[in-house]
C-alpha cells in the first residue's frame, strides 16, 4: 500500500472506532443483572479499532520513499467481491447464515487468489459452521438458521 492511502486509511478508521465507542455509551448498561452489559462488545471493538489505528498511523511516518513502479488498481476483483457482499447481505435470511457465508467466502477467496480450492473451502466451512456453532448454540443468539425447503 502507499504511504498516503495507509494514512488516510488510518485517519477513517480512527473516527469509525471513535463513533464505536460514543455511540456503545448510548446503549444499556446492563443485562437483567449481568455485570457484563451488551455495551461493552461495541466499546471494546471501538477500543481496539482505535489503538490499531493510531499504531498505522505511526507506523506511516517511518515509511520510506520508495520511488517504483505503482501497482494497477484491481477493479474488476473490488466489483466481483462487492456485489457478491450486496448478495450475501439478500439472500442472508432466505438461504440461511452458513450456506450463504459459506459461498460467499469461497466467492471472496477465489476472487483475491485463484487455485488452493483445498484450503479455500476447509476455512469457507469451518468459520461459518463454526461462527454459526459458537454464536447460536453456545452464546445462544440466532442466526438464520437452513432453509426449509
Amino acid at each position: 500500500m502507499s504511504k498516503t492511502f495507509d494514512r488516510f486509511a488510518s485517519i477513517a478508521f480512527l473516527l469509525i472506532g471513535l463513533l464505536f465507542v460514543i455511540e456503545s455509551r448510548s446503549i444499556s448498561q446492563s443485562a437483567y443483572g449481568s455485570t457484563v452489559g451488551p455495551n461493552i462488545f461495541p466499546m471494546a471493538l471501538g477500543i481496539i479499532l482505535i489503538l490499531l489505528s493510531i499504531r498505522l498511523l505511526f507506523e506511516t511516518m517511518k515509511y520510506e520513499h520508495v520511488a517504483g513502479r505503482k501497482e494497477p488498481v484491481q477493479y474488476v476483483k473490488f466489483l466481483i467481491i462487492f456485489i457478491s457482499a450486496a448478495v450475501y447481505a439478500a439472500v442472508l435470511e432466505p438461504v440461511g447464515y452458513v450456506i450463504s457465508t459459506f459461498i460467499f467466502l469461497v466467492i471472496a477467496f477465489q476472487t483475491m487468489e485463484r487455485g488452493k480450492w483445498i484450503s479455500t473451502l476447509l476455512i469457507a466451512s469451518a468459520f461459518s459452521f463454526g461462527v454459526y456453532y459458537f454464536f447460536a448454540e453456545f452464546l445462544g443468539g440466532s442466526l438464520p438458521g437452513f432453509p426449509e425447503f
